[in-house]
């Protein structure tokens, strides 16, 4: 009985980890890792391990903070700071999770070119179905197809067996690091943090684990929960760059969602291509629902408005009107003439910059004892928790100095 009673347990808290970290690996994600690969090789997969380890830290955290004070991480800022401070959080979480829409508009763009078809008429009917299933449609049903149409990204593990790749460098490059100081490898790299430790992430781990009643104890199953999810596609992230710098390392930037398919050939040949463009379109076209929805519910939260895609726009104009804003912003800006993997890379960066802010947030919200008591963070956690936040700022900072100012 006590053994049925702990998976019972289990089973009702297993998930929000599972799904959170896995949405790293959506078209920006995607993008961001295979070029690692075929531009840098398995130079970064030692910035992968650590970034695993951070990813684990903060989903941790804020699984921890869903489940000790019920509450969603925007509802604690709003509560525990100062309201300029609150704002300033959420325009970071709207800045970041709209960049993340663009990139999933770029994404669904660059699966149709797969097929011939333009941007300019696969990307606006994109955006009007999307639209349409979220304010009048089944959400549930749509969401279920396209995480299905996601799971052909499964095959990067096994393609990263059959590309044969060079197994001693996979290892020495994840054990020690070969960085290079140039400032493609820096950009790339605060890019790949930015998709792998998203501010989206960060905000449906902690919202999802308040809204399912995950309590103090039930809180060992959504632990874990939280540090498998991490893992098991922090390790999908890296096949993905081992199996592209095995087919096509060393070629330099991607140029096109054709060259991220190369990676794919060794197990499925000439199908590769059509498959990876159905895996883009489904993983695309269902981060383009969930995270305007997300940051909609998000602020709707902070503001203390109705927050319902049950409401109509007369009951809920804050909620809906940000997810309609959203989403024609997001399909807009993936219209823009230029590369499209360039465009899903940049967006990444744009979470990398953002991502210190949010994680600032967290960690001082686990280190509070006024808000989550003896779960607090112990001394320990809260030096290597605070020395991963001070590390990704400082790449953070870096690459602005580089990109934005223009110097170095």
């Amino acid at each position: 009985m006590r053994v049925r009673n702990r998976l019972s347990r289990l089973l009702v808290v297993i998930g929000p980890g599972l799904i959170a970290a896995a949405a790293g690996n959506d078209a920006g994600g995607i993008a961001t890792y295979a070029s690692a690969g075929a531009q840098f090789g398995y130079r970064t997969l030692f910035v992968m391990v650590l970034t695993t380890a951070a990813l684990v830290i903060v989903q941790e955290m804020c699984a921890r903070l869903g489940a000790y004070t019920g509450e969603g991480l925007v509802s604690l800022i709003r509560e525990q700071f100062p309201l300029r401070i609150g704002a300033f959080a959420v325009m970071c979480l709207i800045v970041a999770n709209i960049g993340i829409v663009v990139s999933e508009f770029a994404g669904i763009g660059a699966a149709f070119e797969l097929f011939g078809v333009t941007r300019y008429i696969s990307v606006p009917i994109a955006a009007i179905v999307i639209w349409a299933v979220i304010v009048f449609g089944s959400y549930r049903y749509a969401e279920r197809v396209m995480l299905l149409l996601a799971l052909v990204f499964v095959t990067y593990p096994i393609a990263m067996i059959f590309g044969h790749p060079d197994w001693a460098k996979v290892g020495a490059q994840s054990i020690l690091p070969h960085l290079l100081g140039q400032k493609e490898f820096l950009f790339l790299v605060v890019a790949l943090i930015g998709t792998t430790i998203s501010p989206y992430m960060q905000l449906y781990q902690a919202a999802a684990v308040a809204d399912r009643g995950v309590g103090p104890d039930d809180y060992a199953g959504e632990r874990l929960d939280s540090i498998t999810g991490s893992v098991l596609a922090n390790f999908v992230s890296m096949s993905i760059i081992i199996a592209t710098a095995a087919a096509i390392g060393g070629t330099g930037p991607l140029a096109s969602a054709k060259d991220a398919a190369e990676a794919l050939k060794p197990v499925l040949g000439p199908g590769a291509e059509a498959l990876f463009a159905i895996g883009l379109l489904g993983a695309s076209a269902l981060a383009a629902a969930v995270v305007p929805l997300a940051t909609a519910y998000g602020v709707a939260e902070a503001a203390g408005t109705e927050r319902s895609v049950s409401r109509t726009f007369a009951e809920a104009p804050l909620f809906l009107g940000l997810f309609t804003g959203q989403v024609v912003v997001g399909a807009v800006v993936a219209l823009a003439p230029g590369n499209l993997i360039d465009l899903l890379i940049n967006t990444q960066v744009l979470n990398g910059l953002v991502a210190p802010v949010i994680l600032s947030f967290v960690l001082m919200l686990a280190n509070r004892r006024s808000v989550l008591g003896e779960a607090v963070n112990g001394p320990v956690l809260r030096v290597v928790s605070g020395a991963a936040v001070g590390v990704i700022s400082l790449l953070a900072l870096i690459v602005f100095v580089q990109s934005v100012l223009g110097l170095g």
